[in-house]
């Protein structure tokens, strides 16, 4: 028998993605600021309505049933259409807007100053929260918890992290491309010598993890010249990895985009930076290609719209003014 929509409470439409997204009834109850006793009674509601358990206990936890699978993309996309429908009112700014970044850092502190004061110009009571772009941001924007995403792909042909490998409901743009250079502190003795491949692998490194992996493009090209480089310190940003090899006393060295230099200017005034030694050919496989993502479900949402020419007018030239 056909269901009426105007017999469903469409607030527990709100708790089925969150018991989607949490796959806890005390999780939920938290995010919505109520006890697990009401979630449960909105669960018992909604597995009357749609007939179907949506949830059942296993050895693993809470886990979704087939049918509550297949209605996770569709309740991302209402809760997100019906905040834009809210967000209308005639030609009013709305007040209280929203936004929701993803962005890379140190990307992230060397312009987001001027992006906010756009923000609170365009709207003055905006909500803004940014997030550093890491390894489930591509999956917050297909919940809608993240507006927009600002960060570094790969060129190189094996990546996992190029953009051809994009999920086919994202859209990008690409602003600018950033070529990774090395990082060293003025005493280091690597200054003192001629600067090639040998000395680059000769000296230990610091690295990063990125989107959970702790190689990255320069490792394959590396394994393609037969060389390998010596990391003994991993650590989780940039910020962190260049706040290390500015400090003295060690000979530890770090690769990072060129764009920190403006941050290592203001930040790390002791760093040296140097290209990665390798040819022409190899360093077009290191190009970082600097790239807006955002969901296909927001190409005509008017505050996204707005927020990618905001963007795009204050990063679209960052590798030229460096």
């Amino acid at each position: 028998m056909n269901k009426s929509l105007a017999r469903l409470d469409l607030n527990l439409l709100i708790t089925l993605q969150l018991l989607l997204q949490e796959l806890s009834v005390s999780k939920a109850a938290k995010k919505l600021n109520v006890t697990p006793s009401t979630v449960s009674k909105s669960l018992s509601k909604l597995r009357e309505w749609f007939d179907d358990p949506l949830f059942v206990k296993t050895p693993h936890g809470f886990s979704p049933t087939s049918l509550a699978i297949s209605m996770e993309q569709e309740l991302a996309d209402w809760l997100q259409l019906s905040s834009q429908l809210l967000a209308k009112r005639g030609d009013e700014i709305p007040n209280g807007i929203r936004f929701n970044l993803a962005m890379e850092s140190p990307l992230l502190l060397t312009m987001f100053n001027q992006l906010s004061q756009q923000i609170y110009h365009k709207y003055p009571d905006a909500k803004v929260k940014v997030h550093n772009w890491d390894y489930d941001s591509i999956e917050a924007i297909i919940r809608g918890e993240v507006d927009i995403g600002f960060t570094g792909r790969e060129s190189h042909p094996r990546s996992k992290e190029s953009i051809e490998l994009l999920p086919y409901f994202i859209n990008y743009e690409v602003l600018f491309t950033d070529l990774p250079v090395v990082y060293l502190h003025k005493s280091h003795p690597a200054l003192q010598e001629e600067w090639n491949i040998s000395t680059f692998v000769k000296y230990p490194q610091i690295n990063i993890t990125w989107e959970k992996c702790d190689t990255w493009a320069l490792d394959e090209v590396l394994i393609e010249m037969g060389l390998k480089r010596n990391i003994e310190l991993t650590m989780a940003t940039f910020e962190q990895s260049l706040f290390m090899t500015a400090q003295p006393g060690h000979e530890m060295i770090t690769t990072a985009p060129q764009y920190c230099q403006h941050y290592c200017q203001k930040v790390h005034p002791d760093l040296v930076c140097l290209p990665i030694p390798v040819d022409s050919a190899l360093q077009a496989k290191l190009m970082i290609p600097f790239t807006l993502i955002w969901h296909k479900r927001n190409n005509q949402n008017p505050k996204i719209s707005w927020l990618r020419n905001a963007i795009k007018s204050l990063y679209s030239d960052l590798n030229n003014r460096q």
